[in-house]
């Protein structure tokens, strides 16, 4: 199975076409509902650019990337070939995104799920089903308490 390619978009009634947006959310989740709902969500932050990818993999390739410029990271817990554990970890394992602002959602049941999110060094976490509102209002705290620090 194939890694398809980024989907970008931008919050338009802010950034107008010839200005490009001041930060980026990249969204990583395999479930295309869940990941609509977050995009339509957090583009009503202002100045927001959303990228989504289906796949942690190719996400930390994203991360990776000289070019990359994500200024927050929003994920699922479950998904092939790697999971959204292991993405935060090697994320924060990556000297130039120790402070980037991650938010976990997940139908993860086990109830101690939180708290190895928290140590793996997530900022927040969302069980599912999600109120959309309230992990918007979280990212945009996020992204304005790091507004200083730029990622890459």
């Amino acid at each position: 199975m194939g890694i398809g390619p980024a989907r970008v978009r931008h919050n338009e009634s802010v950034v107008k076409s010839t200005e490009q947006p001041q930060r980026t959310v990249l969204i990583v989740e395999d479930a295309e509902p869940s990941a609509a709902t977050l995009e339509i969500a957090l583009l009503a932050i202002p100045g927001i650019a959303v990228r989504v990818v289906p796949c942690p993999r190719q996400a930390l390739a994203m991360l990776e990337s000289a070019e990359a410029e994500v200024n927050a990271l929003v994920t699922d817990l479950h998904m092939p070939h790697m999971d959204g554990f292991e993405l935060v970890g090697k994320v924060r394992s990556l000297d130039r995104y120790r402070a980037l602002p991650i938010v976990v959602i997940s139908g993860d049941s086990d109830p101690m799920t939180p708290e190895r999110i928290f140590r793996l060094g997530a900022d927040a976490y969302f069980p599912k089903p999600f109120s959309p509102a309230q992990v918007r209002q979280k990212v945009e705290q996020l992204l304005n308490a790091n507004a200083s620090h730029r990622f890459p």
